[in-house]
């Protein structure tokens, strides 16, 4: 740990970087929340069903893909 810290202490205003990186995660953690918050509730409920939503014949494609390997 101390090459890392010695290496760092001799870079001029290595300090920048770290404030850049927060400012970047914490940016980026508002845009993901504002997106989700965003988000239809219509298009949530059809990606929460959409795995329960297949019919009789998807099954039958899924049987015979199964069977031709």
């Amino acid at each position: 740990m101390k090459i890392v810290v010695n290496s760092l202490e001799k870079i001029a205003n290595v300090e920048i970087f770290a404030t850049i990186g927060f400012l970047i995660f914490f940016i980026f953690f508002l845009w993901m929340g504002y997106s989700v918050y965003k988000t239809p509730k219509s298009y949530v409920e059809e990606m929460r069903n959409l795995p329960l939503d297949r019919d009789e014949e998807d099954l039958g494609k899924d049987k015979k893909l199964k069977t031709n390997h």
